[in-house]
């Protein structure tokens, strides 16, 4: 699945998760709570019930469960439509119950609030509305049709008509409330679910490719000595025939097997890079890991700009930098957004100092929106493109996913980010610098990424076997 398609799982999709045995059980609590309250409400209260109406009311739920029990196995998932139709049949079936003992003078009237409140969770948008409709008609019908809650010697259990009016209003208002609340935290979490699946998917694609690249790297050093030898050899075989005219045909099987092997070192160069699995690779200089994370982006139209040097304090010497796939992939990923979005230049700014490895990425065009600052990082962040955004990026649909994936993947090797603009994006041009577009910073401390520095003459060791 691509991390386009992520973003794509909507909430009917979603709603077909559920099981069915999930409903079944959460409905057989609904069923033990209401013959519980009706026992209780005609033997302990001696309230006069509509018993055979109130235990038919019951008996319905447990039919159906019954039904689907023995019809459907355990783990049938429910589709959409057969979600809506559940909660729906829940529904009715409560305020049917209510109806019949006393309804909102009932305190049991706030369980209307469970099924919309299941279906916020759940069920797209037009399930939730057409039920949140529904349960609204049902509570307002109630507060003028309903069967009154009678005892034992005929008096009517009622509350005063400004209570009933506040209750059918706090219920109403709950709905709403309610309903809006649990599908924008469900829907935050789907998001922040998915996003982190791409996030792993994107980092698990770059450490696939680096151990290609290892494979590679490990075929070429092996190959390296006989494709040699073979070009030697072919080499002073086509020398020693100069001297044989009548043998021109050898003379031209061996320049054509030296030919060959010249082609199979430059396949195998183009696969991958000598020495990527290396364990000298394993970490590299700053500005060598900031060209290979920008390199993908070199030929895209935009000038990318790589400029370094040490902070106030800071060894001359640039750090050597463990060489991780997080750190390649995020930078590779802020790059690219700098990228679609500048005008012709990119800059790349590296600086270290003895306490900490800053980066920035800096680039030329209008920044980041300001209503969006704060909310960079978040996964699906969409924001309505103006014509002239979509003429001048017509493949461009962000989400805000690759942010977040470059985010995630620094924040885990120890790095802290942030994000600004280089000027004021409501000022004119000409107040402006060259580099007036977004600011991406991102800063580790000296410790979590500079690499160990190992003791002269002291051997690194033999070089671990690929694990595929």
């Amino acid at each position: 699945m691509a991390q386009g398609d992520l973003g794509l799982i909507g909430d009917e999709q979603r709603s077909n998760w559920i099981r069915l045995r999930t409903m079944i059980l959460l409905r057989w609590f609904a069923v033990i709570g209401q013959l519980i309250a009706i026992t209780l409400a005609q033997r302990l209260y001696n309230l006069q019930l509509e018993l055979g109406l109130c235990y038919l009311a019951v008996g319905v739920s447990i039919v159906g469960n019954l039904i689907a029990i023995s019809v459907f196995p355990e783990n049938k998932r429910l589709s959409e439509t057969e979600n809506f139709m559940m909660v729906m049949f829940d529904l009715l079936q409560l305020c049917f119950l209510l109806y019949l003992t006393g309804g909102l003078h009932n305190p049991f009237s706030l369980l209307v609030l469970a099924p919309v409140t299941v279906s916020a969770a759940v069920l797209s948008l037009r399930s939730t509305f057409l039920l949140g409709f529904t349960a609204f008609a049902l509570v307002t019908g109630m507060v003028y049709y309903h069967l009154p809650l009678r005892t034992e010697q005929g008096f009517i259990l009622r509350i005063p008509d400004i209570f009933v009016y506040g209750q059918w209003a706090a219920i109403c208002i709950a709905l709403v409330f309610i309903s809006v609340y649990s599908r924008r935290i469900t829907r935050e979490m789907n998001s922040m679910s998915d996003a982190l699946a791409a996030t792993q998917m994107a980092l698990a694609r770059a450490q696939k490719l680096n151990d290609l690249g290892g494979v590679v790297a490990a075929a070429a050093h092996e190959l390296g000595t006989p494709l040699a030898t073979i070009k030697l050899t072919s080499s002073e075989l086509a020398e020693e025939l100069d001297d044989h005219p009548d043998l021109v045909d050898l003379k031209e099987d061996a320049l054509l097997i030296r030919e060959q092997a010249d082609r199979c070192r430059d396949i195998l160069r183009s696969m991958g890079r000598a020495g990527k699995d290396d364990l000298h690779m394993r970490h590299a200089p700053l500005i060598e890991v900031i060209r290979e994370a920008a390199e993908p982006h070199q030929d895209r139209g935009k000038e990318i700009l790589i400029e370094e040097g040490p902070g106030p304090g800071g060894d001359y010497a640039q750090p050597q930098i463990l060489r991780r796939p997080e750190v390649i992939h995020g930078l590779r990923n802020l790059v690219q957004n700098a990228v679609d979005f500048a005008r012709t230049k990119v800059w790349v700014e590296a600086m270290w100092t003895d306490d900490v490895i800053s980066i920035r990425i800096v680039d030329d065009g209008r920044g980041f929106p300001q209503h969006l600052i704060g909310r960079i990082g978040d996964p699906f962040v969409r924001r309505r493109r103006s014509e002239s955004e979509k003429r001048a990026r017509p493949e461009y649909e962000g989400m805000g996913l690759g942010l977040f994936i470059a985010k995630t993947l620094l924040e885990r090797t120890g790095a802290e980010l942030s994000f600004a603009n280089g000027s004021d994006p409501y000022s004119a041009v000409s107040d402006q610098s060259e580099r007036r577009g977004a600011i991406v910073e991102v800063v580790w401390p000296h410790s979590k990424i500079v690499a160990d520095a190992a003791k002269p003459g002291t051997a690194l060791g033999e070089n671990r076997p690929i694990e595929i």
